[in-house]
Formats: C-alpha cells, sequence, structure tokens
C-alpha cells in the first residue's frame, strides 16, 4: 500500500488534529478531546509527518511542542481553512446567479476615474463576482468581446454587425487637433491641411488587436509616428511637445484652458467619434448573468455614459 501524498494528508480533519496537539501540548490531551484512541492519534500525525518528510512536533520534551516546520504548516493551513470557507460562500452566492468574474474591456477613451468609481458602486453591493479589467484601444476593444476575453466592452467605435453580439450608444466625443505651445505647429495662423500635419511627427495610441495590424486615424503613409499604449501617454508626450496629434476635447481641455496646450483649427470636417458599448447575448436569462445585468442597468444611465466619455480629471 503506497503512502498518502501530502495532498492527502492537508484535510481539514488532520489540520483539526493538529492545532489540538499544539494547543492541548499533548497528544493524550488531543486525543481526549477528539474522542480518539491515543495510538490513533500517533499514528495519524506519522502519516502526515511521513507524507511531508518533516518533523511537526519535538518530542523530547515533556510537551509537544512544534517545531518551525509545524508551526509554518498550521498558520499556512489555517488560511486554507479560511479559503475553503471563502470558496463555499461564493459557491452558495454564485448559486444565485451571479457569474464568479466578469471581465470589462475598456478602450483608452473612456474615463477611467468614472470607470473605478462604477468597480466601487458594484463592489458595494456584495456581489461575489471578482471583476477584472481590460485595457483596450480601436479594434482590440470590440475584439474583446468577440473572443470572449470579455464580458462588457466600453468604447467600441464602428459597425458591429454581428447577430450574437448586442450593443447601445454611448455617446459621441468631440477630437481637437492640439500642440504644446512650443511646438512649430502652434505659430501658424491659418487651418491647418493635411500636408501641414502630415510633415510632422504624430502621437498615435496603438490598436490592441491581435489580429491584423489594427487601425490608424489620421496618419498619412511615411509619416514619422510616436506610438504610445494609452491615450493617458499620448496626452503627456504631446505636453511635451514630442509630437501632435486629435485628443478628446474633455480629456485636453483643462491644459487648454492652462496653455499647455493649444488648439489647432484644421481643415476638414469636425472629428466626432460615435462610440458604443457591446457584450454577447447571454443564452439564458439576464437573471443568470446578475453582474451583466448591474452593468448594462447602470449603462442606462445617461449622466453614467457621459462622464465615461468626459469626466476623464476628478472635480
Amino acid at each position: 500500500m503506497s503512502a498518502p501524498s501530502p495532498r492527502t494528508v492537508l484535510s481539514a480533519d488532520n489540520l483539526g488534529l493538529l492545532e489540538a496537539v499544539a494547543r492541548l501540548g499533548s497528544m493524550a490531551a488531543a486525543a481526549r478531546e477528539l474522542g480518539m484512541v491515543p495510538s490513533a492519534l500517533t499514528y495519524r500525525v506519522r502519516q502526515i509527518e511521513d507524507a511531508l518528510d518533516v518533523l511537526l512536533f519535538d518530542r523530547s520534551a515533556r510537551r509537544a511542542r512544534l517545531t518551525p516546520a509545524g508551526a509554518e504548516l498550521l498558520r499556512s493551513g489555517q488560511y486554507l481553512l479560511d479559503e475553503l470557507d471563502a470558496v463555499a460562500q461564493r459557491v452558495r452566492r454564485v448559486a444565485t446567479g451571479w457569474e464568479p468574474e466578469f471581465t470589462v474591456a475598456a478602450d483608452a477613451i473612456i474615463a477611467r476615474s468614472t470607470l473605478f468609481e462604477l468597480f466601487e458602486s458594484f463592489y458595494a453591493e456584495g456581489a461575489p463576482t471578482r471583476l477584472r479589467l481590460r485595457a483596450e484601444t480601436l479594434s482590440g476593444t470590440l475584439e474583446a468581446v468577440l473572443s470572449g476575453q470579455a464580458d462588457l466592452a466600453l468604447g467600441v467605435s464602428g459597425d458591429v454587425g454581428l447577430p450574437d453580439i448586442r450593443t447601445a450608444p454611448l455617446g459621441t466625443i468631440d477630437f481637437v487637433f492640439v500642440v504644446a505651445p512650443h511646438h512649430p505647429l502652434a505659430a501658424m495662423d491659418h487651418p491647418l491641411s493635411d500636408e501641414d500635419r502630415f510633415r510632422h511627427r504624430a502621437v498615435a495610441v496603438a490598436d490592441s488587436t491581435q489580429r491584423g495590424r489594427g487601425r490608424t486615424h489620421n496618419l498619412a503613409p511615411g509619416q514619422d509616428v510616436l506610438t504610445v499604449p494609452t491615450m493617458q501617454h499620448k496626452l503627456e508626450a504631446q505636453l511635451r511637445g514630442l509630437g501632435a496629434g486629435f485628443l478628446p476635447r474633455p480629456l485636453a481641455q483643462p491644459f487648454i484652458d492652462a496653455g499647455r496646450l493649444v488648439v489647432k483649427p484644421v481643415q476638414g470636417p469636425a472629428r466626432e467619434v460615435h462610440l458604443a458599448y457591446a457584450w454577447r447575448q447571454p443564452r439564458g436569462p439576464l437573471e443568470q448573468r446578475r453582474a451583466l445585468a448591474w452593468w448594462l442597468e447602470r449603462l442606462q444611465h445617461p449622466a453614467t455614459r457621459q462622464a465615461l466619455l468626459t469626466r476623464h480629471h476628478q472635480a
């Protein structure tokens, strides 16, 4: 008969047995408390020690004292027991319709302060669902839902047109072309042509798609481009005069007001982007997707949708 494995002996019963021995200082006393024959308890302790290949108790003294290894086992064992209790509680609550995990894919254009306020509100519900946030840009935002890596995508642009993907309008964002005051384009006194803009380095946020090359906006072939991972990086680069480009007006406005960015009119139509949020149509009733239902209910409020697009800076 093979010896028990470490995973086999690390049971709640065995951990309780070891705790009783450590607390009472005697295997005989622990056996009486647990209603066991002393030899049976001693045999169980030996089995645990053999499986772990360590001594858990120093038997040289009158009292059974924990060795450092034994003390660590009880400390970590208590953590395991607490985790088992937590898992049991989560399983019971998930059975009420809450998803075990819910992932939100947020485009670079989404206001982070508002997004985290929604996270705070969700946690205040006491739901057992664990939240996960993915930072995405352009094509990657919708792709996260299409690939099953996200349950909800905020800031989707363009036509989706897929039967199992639902979308709803998030809002419209006005983009302005801005440069630092010391940038060469700041001194031009006429609406900038494409040729004017394309002679200078652009700052662009990288498309986070994992398929293909992704999308680009307002860039010319061969133009010098500084590519950055987020809209906040793009803002910082343009504040430093490292390049020029379009920024969401709500993100740029405080720096425009402070004179740290200069709005330059450009030729052509106004740059507006219509954005949506997207999610996969649940196969069962929405009551069995309570985290999704919570987010969709919040997104029905116009003030929430507007804040996600405009409130980049704390009041």
